[in-house]
């Protein structure tokens, strides 16, 4: 059978997360705090769309690029929250996910040998992604000690002749790092002076906690027409499950990334589609709600890792935090592994997204608070059980 296997798919490697998390499934007692889901159900009047959607029979394909109503509740929706004016007719896609934007982005655009350009920590799609579109990835290691943000020294130094595509991941996952007006004014720069499209992987901007609204680097003078805005309803709306996401950007782009999803998915959907118009148009203080019990769980927890001497910058985005454990010398599979062994506590490996994960891990506070109290006493005792055993050597 190997021989029937395509080499490039048989190289690339299965999610760092999934494959913990299958250890996870097999134990009782496990407070897990590894998935990126929010725990909120669906807000109700999204479902009861969902629901009446069905009950009406509306349970048929819509266009490739997505319900018309449905592109131009986006496009609404992005002018109002950053003052963008995209054309619901053609420039505006509905995927699967944002994930699917994603691959198909990165397949509409690059040749063989063009370089992807991808800060990290990352969302573990990215890497596979470029490999699978026969593109050469690139990492950027972003430093805590930047507080994980691109700095435009880091994108000058990695780029070359052969680089096509910048990916901003921004609100972060895994770090919940943000990226400020300033930042992004000194990365355009540098994408325009080499002719970079960027892929802004925007799907946590309702999630940040600084007080100031989200900034999209479409936004800075001269990057619109040179990025492909993804976004979703996964995150914001609590709709994981209900699997939509959408992209917008140049025409030409939206346009061979449709004819991609035209062939390999068809559309986005359908029920999902109608319930996310009505998501957009009704349900942004169900998100507000959402993002006020997030951040009181994420300044407890940054609380209590202060409390514990856990170093831990402070994330102003998405639902994770992302400790430091390298004064254990231990890799951050190995503090995984023993953690989840010895008090039933599962985090994800920081390497499991990319190698400059390295030396962290990565908690989620979309979980309740009791479930995070609970595990913060496991993970207290769990770090003084190890403090306790070095000093005694």
């Amino acid at each position: 059978m190997k021989n029937r296997i395509s080499e490039k798919t048989a190289q690339i490697r299965p999610s760092g997360i999934r494959k913990f998390f299958d250890i996870v499934a097999e134990m009782d007692d496990v407070v897990s705090l590894g998935v990126g889901e929010p725990d909120f159900d669906t807000p109700w009047a999204i479902r009861d769309e969902g629901i009446y959607t069905l009950e009406r029979g509306k349970t048929f394909y819509t266009s490739n690029s997505g319900l018309k109503e449905l592109r131009e509740e986006i496009c609404r929706y992005i002018n109002r929250r950053l003052g963008l004016r995209y054309d619901p007719a053609g420039e505006v896609l509905v995927t699967v996910g944002g994930s699917e934007a994603i691959d198909l982005a990165f397949r509409a655009m690059v040749d063989p040998g063009d370089e992807i350009l991808i800060p990290e920590p990352c969302y573990v799609s990215y890497y596979p992604c470029a490999i699978l579109a026969d593109a050469v990835p690139v990492t950027i290691a972003l430093k805590a000690e930047n507080e994980f943000r691109l700095t435009a020294e880091e994108l000058r130094e990695a780029v070359t002749e052969k680089s096509k595509i910048l990916v901003l991941p921004f609100p972060n996952n895994p770090t919940g790092a943000v990226m400020r007006r300033e930042d992004l004014e000194a990365i355009a720069e540098i994408c325009i002076e080499n002719d970079l499209i960027v892929v802004s992987d925007e799907i946590y901007s309702e999630l940040t906690y600084t007080g100031e609204d989200h900034v999209s680097i479409a936004q800075i003078p001269g990057m619109q027409e040179r990025t492909v805005l993804i976004n979703g309803f996964s995150k914001a709306f609590a709709m994981t499950g209900w699997r939509l996401g959408y992209c917008c950007g140049p025409r030409e782009i939206i346009r061979q990334m449709t004819k991609i999803h035209q062939f390999a998915i068809m559309c986005a959907p359908t029920n999902s589609q109608y319930a996310a118009v009505v998501a957009l148009r009704d349900c942004f203080e169900e998100v507000e709600k959402m993002r006020e019990s997030y951040n009181q769980r994420r300044r407890y927890l940054l609380h209590a890792f202060h409390e514990m001497g856990l170093p831990c910058f402070e994330p102003f985005g998405a639902f994770y935090v992302f400790p430091c454990i390298r004064e254990f010398g231990m890799t951050s599979e190995e503090f995984a592994t023993q953690l989840l062994q010895e008090e039933r506590v599962a985090v994800v490996p920081g390497d499991a997204f990319g190698e400059s994960g390295e030396g962290f891990v990565r908690i989620s506070y979309a979980y309740s608070l009791d479930a995070l109290k609970l595990a913060v006493g496991r993970l207290e005792r769990f770090i003084s059980h190890l403090r306790e055993r070095r000093n005694s050597r």
